[in-house]
């Protein structure tokens, strides 16, 4: 018999997920999320006299370094508590707004510059959220966009779907967000920019290391239930993935840091 009730959105879909997650975000992902934010702002020709938006802002990161330059940066997430979490930054050159990326509720040619850092690629509609982003750049204006080169991701989403490839390659299926895979190519990428109306894109690749700190397990392996490759194992197959990601750890462990290698496209553009 089939449910009459609405699908639940997926995590990476529901801006609830991602209000419980701010402080988790803030204290795990942003010191490792900041050096690939100030090397997308770094694209921009940006300073004092220009609007700049943060598309997907999260915590703020990409926002600060625009900030820096001393332009103004509207920064917009569909997360009330990301959202707050900008404000609390306290910078008076940056706007913080609740809005949904794939229809922003901004008038076209608005912004000299934007930038989404691993936030577009996420969307339901990402392909909608590109060509938002530039019906609200000026002609000649810049855009960055950040994506990760893996579908699986980075950090320790990108470790835990590549043990549990290894132990049980049936159970790994495609990402529910499709812009993780579409776009973790520099062809297909930089092909989806020109397609939302952008004009000659430059990729290049940044790769860092994620330093999980590993002195808890228990605390990484409550990361496990965010990962949907996770959600597919019956008990007897988390408790072998989890012991395998464990082995991982302990070879290659310094102290109570464990380095996962992580890289990112960085598309560079202009406004058609």
């Amino acid at each position: 018999m089939q449910s009459n009730e609405p699908a639940k959105p997926l995590p990476f879909h529901d801006p609830a997920h991602w209000d419980k997650m701010v402080a988790t975000y803030e204290a795990q992902s942003q010191p490792f999320t900041t050096h690939f934010a100030e090397a997308a702002v770094a694209l921009l020709p940006i300073g004092p006299s220009s609007k700049v938006l943060d598309v997907a802002t999260g915590t703020g990161v990409a926002a600060l370094a625009a900030a820096r330059t001393g332009a103004a940066v509207t920064a917009i997430d569909f997360s009330a508590g990301m959202v707050a979490r900008v404000r609390a930054h306290d910078v008076a050159n940056i706007e913080a707004r609740q809005m949904d990326g794939q229809a922003l509720d901004l008038p076209d040619a608005a912004f000299d510059a934007v930038v989404s850092v691993f936030g577009v690629m996420l969307f339901p509609d990402w392909r909608a959220g590109l060509r938002e982003m530039a019906r609200v750049t000026r002609s000649g204006g810049s855009a960055a966009i950040a994506v990760w080169k893996s579908a699986d991701g980075a950090a320790v989403h990108l470790l835990l779907s590549q043990v549990i490839r290894r132990l049980y390659p049936e159970k790994v299926t495609p990402m529910p967000c499709t812009g993780l895979a579409e776009l973790a190519d520099p062809d297909r990428l930089s092909a989806a920019i020109a397609a939302a109306g952008f004009a000659d894109p430059v990729v290049t690749e940044v790769t860092r290391d994620f330093e999980l700190s590993v002195g808890n397990p228990g605390e990484i392996e409550k990361l496990f239930e965010f990962m949907p490759h996770w959600s597919g194992l019956d008990a007897d197959q988390s408790a072998a993935v989890a012991r395998t990601f464990r082995a991982e750890i302990e070879r290659g462990r310094v102290g109570d840091s464990f380095a996962i290698p992580s890289t990112a496209l960085i598309a560079s553009t202009v406004r058609r």
